[in-house]
């Protein structure tokens, strides 16, 4: 595809330690030649008083009042200040204002074109001028609506619209693929995948676990994410800690990221739960490298049902053992995952990993490698250049 012009409307940060969807597409997409403005979060959540968000704002603030940066080749990142509470039509149409004008003046400094809109924001027909481009695609990541703090009720309407509107929707999950297709059928299913080059570093000899980790005792049960009430379920944790003393959980991540009312009372005080924090990107192979098997505790609700966790494939690059709740998006993976239907499951489904009955290590690492940001863009992209249309029968990516 010859190289194009792609403003990519973001739900999350730049410089945000966790990196998502949103940054590591921008990152492909710019390492194949087109340039690409990447604007940070607009702030669908509505903010609390909690320092977390505080000083979020103060620090977008101080952004705001710079010129996009260049952090890459064919790649410049945008703060633009906005009004928080979109729930009310009055702050959506000041913010629409005040993107819509800033955004173009610095789209003409830069000389950058309106080739494509590519948006993770289901606000989008309310916060910018869509029709201004030349394509319009909506990556649908995650079902929004469901996290604490949305504006459910214009979500809902504007995300319906925006999937109408697209020329083509790429979608993460199974569920999210049943729904918007119904909307629009230039919907494809894409789950999300990993970086494997940079995860199948806790396989090599070379790779040191960390000595935070390494002075916990084995054997290390652990989990990587966001710590967050609407995610994690803090009960399950509790049970496996309780019913087996002698395993160390490790939870690696920050408490609240995304729901700063989450309350993580129920495992603070228990002496072989051990919250780490978060760490950086670049860590967290050698944190994989100390785990004795990986979970995915996730609480099931509407947002889960629709979700593909990011940690799976990255687990799997480092060569990790899976156990993991009931998550609808993994059922197509149980030859490399235990999923367990029950706390008691869960814990027989970590026994049995740590006593390697598990799947097979070069068959996780198999799967691992057709699952990664640089093939999942190609086939993406080759859906944009042929204008939405399929190369083959199917609207869903299987390697």
């Amino acid at each position: 595809m010859k190289p194009v012009d792609i403003i990519l409307l973001s739900t999350a940060d730049w410089d945000n330690p966790f990196w998502t969807n949103k940054q590591h597409v921008a990152v492909q997409l710019a390492d194949r030649g087109h340039r690409v403005f990447y604007i940070d979060s607009l702030g669908l959540r509505r903010p609390s008083a909690s320092s977390q968000d505080l000083g979020r704002m103060a620090s977008r603030l101080k952004k705001a009042l710079k010129a996009p940066r260049k952090v890459r080749e064919n790649l410049w990142v945008w703060s633009p200040v906005v009004l928080p509470f979109q729930g009310y039509p009055a702050v959506r149409y000041l913010n629409k204002l005040l993107i819509s004008c800033w955004l173009n003046f610095w789209l003409f400094r830069l000389r950058i074109n309106k080739d494509l809109l590519w948006t993770y924001n289901p606000l989008t027909t309310r916060l910018i001028n869509y029709k201004g481009y030349n394509k319009l695609i909506y990556h649908c990541v995650d079902e929004i609506k469901a996290q604490p703090g949305m504006p459910v009720e214009i979500l809902e309407k504007t995300e319906q619209e925006l999937v109408e509107l697209s020329d083509i929707v790429f979608v993460t999950a199974p569920k999210l693929f049943e729904t918007r297709k119904e909307w629009n059928p230039k919907t494809y299913y894409f789950p999300n995948v990993a970086d494997f080059d940079h995860f199948s570093k806790a396989l090599d000899s070379t790779t040191e676990i960390p000595s935070d980790l390494i002075n916990i005792s084995s054997p290390r049960i652990g989990f990587i994410g966001a710590i967050s009430g609407y995610k994690v379920d803090f009960n399950l944790l509790r049970f496996v800690a309780e019913s087996r003393p002698d395993w160390s959980l490790i939870l690696i991540g920050k408490v609240g990221e995304g729901d700063p009312w989450t309350n993580s009372e129920l495992l603070t005080n228990l002496p072989n739960v051990h919250l780490l924090g978060p760490r950086s990107y670049k860590e967290l192979p050698n944190y994989l490298k100390g785990f004795d098997v990986a979970l995915l505790p996730n609480m099931l609700n509407e947002y889960t049902e629709s979700m593909f966790p990011m940690k799976f494939f990255e687990y799997l690059a480092a060569g990790k053992a899976v156990i993991s709740v009931e998550l609808p998006a993994l059922q197509d993976f149980q030859n490399v995952v235990y999923i367990a239907k029950s706390p008691i499951d869960f814990i027989k489904g970590i026994k049995l990993s740590l006593d390697g009955l598990g799947s097979e290590l070069e068959e996780r690492l198999n799967i691992a490698r057709k699952y990664t940001y640089k093939t999942r863009t190609e086939e993406m992209m080759k859906i944009v250049n042929n204008d939405g249309r399929c190369l083959s029968n199917e609207n869903s990516y299987s390697p």
